[in-house]
């Protein structure tokens, strides 16, 4: 196990003194739709990814407080492991026991015990220390667990924490970008007048997962015409006709990070002169909020020194709708979110940019009177000196998404 698991984990018993953090990693799904998703905050503090895990982190002991002695004799991390099941293991593969005698090696934690131990061992615990760290939806769980003890919230500690990322996080999230990149290309080869949406999804999806990447980010969307309008339209069922644009908002996960990539193409290889006016106006309000990039900016609609606020004012000061009326009001989202573990990453969209930072920046106009949805979206590596993207090789000026489109067999 990677020692930056271990590192994140000393960060969190830095940055929390006040008690004991206990999060639960997911359980085995019993939905055969879905395969085995790890919980994000858990996969990020342990890098463990089998199911029925229990992490407990103590705080390192503070030496002018009363029960050091105590203190100091409790592990700081345990990790806590279910029984093996043979009988299940038959259906879903070997797992690590807490028995097994490379626990530790393979875990990377000095402390495992098995899962039956973990309420008599908080119990112990709670002794020692007055309150506990958890997440929302284990509340109601710590505080049967832990009755007239204070539970505290981790998540915002938690997410604070994963909002900066390391340089192995950065180039996992490139290596997820860059596949998805290749997924759009080989789309860009196969669009063109009656096409499903749903074949050039799986393309997509048949390109990220022959490069050994388990899923996507998130349920690929591809619209087109009057489905361009609608922001996460997912059934990828309309036959595509020319004239129109499809909005391909499509990106994979990979080893377990995310990103998340949107472009907006004719289907017959060239926009129309309308779809390409609100194409450049989407095109500057990004180059505007990229160029805008740098540490201190935030992502908030209302924050001071906000990205969205340079994205809408372009957008509602150049162009108008058939009305006569400014466009600013069909951006209708926000701009950016952070991309890491979750495609949605876990972030508080008050707290300042800082170098190591991945975020997205996506200006939309959709306008359905006119059955045209553009929207441009690249992955932003928030850097001392501004911002890189990392997205940058999938082209966003219309020219050369045209020249690319004309060279389809």
């Amino acid at each position: 196990m990677s020692p930056e698991f271990a590192e994140r984990r000393g960060k969190w018993r830095k940055a929390n003194t006040g008690g004991i953090l206990v999060l639960f990693g997911a359980k085995e799904s019993e939905d055969l739709h879905y395969g085995f998703y790890q919980e994000t905050n858990f996969l990020y503090l342990t890098g463990w990814s089998e199911p029925g895990a229990i992490l407990v982190i103590t705080p390192e002991p503070d030496k002018d407080e009363p029960g050091l002695q105590e203190r100091s004799r409790v592990p700081r991390e345990i990790l806590f492991l279910p029984q093996r099941v043979p009988a299940q293991e038959k259906w879903t593969g070997r797992k690590l026991g807490p028995s097994d005698t490379n626990a530790a090696e393979v875990t990377g934690f000095r402390t495992v015990m098995p899962a039956e131990r973990f309420e008599s061992e908080l119990r112990a615990l709670l002794d020692l220390y007055p309150a506990t760290y958890g997440l929302p939806v284990d509340k109601s769980l710590l505080e049967r667990l832990a009755p007239l003890r204070g539970v505290l919230d981790a998540a915002g500690p938690l997410a604070r924490l994963r909002m900066e990322k390391s340089e192995a996080e950065i180039s996992a999230i490139q290596h997820a970008t860059d596949v998805s990149v290749e997924a759009h290309r080989a789309a860009w080869k196969m669009i063109r007048p009656g096409e499903y949406e749903y074949e050039i999804a799986a393309v997509m999806a048949g390109t990220y997962m022959m490069e050994g990447c388990r899923r996507g980010a998130y349920a690929p969307i591809v619209g087109s015409g009057p489905n361009s309008t609608t922001l996460h339209y997912s059934r990828n069922s309309r036959r595509m006709d020319s004239g129109e644009v499809a909005v391909m908002d499509v990106a994979a996960e990979c080893a377990d990070y995310a990103s998340d990539i949107t472009r907006t193409l004719p289907v017959n290889g060239h926009f129309s002169a309308r779809q390409r006016e609100i194409y450049d106006i989407v095109l500057g309000a990004q180059r505007a909020a990229i160029a805008a990039v740098k540490p201190g900016m935030t992502l908030g609609r209302k924050t001071p020194d906000s990205l969205y606020k340079i994205a809408f004012d372009y957008i509602d000061h150049h162009g108008k709708d058939l009305h006569g009326a400014s466009l600013g009001k069909y951006f209708v989202h926000g701009l950016s979110h952070h991309v890491g573990l979750d495609v949605h990453d876990a972030s508080d969209t008050t707290t300042p940019l800082r170098a190591g930072m991945v975020i997205t920046i996506e200006p939309g106009i959709y306008i359905p009177e006119e059955n045209i949805g553009i929207r441009i979206e690249d992955v932003v590596l928030v850097t001392e000196k501004g911002g890189r993207v990392l997205s940058a090789a999938l082209p966003t000026d219309p020219d050369e998404i045209e020249r690319a489109l004309a060279q389809r067999k």
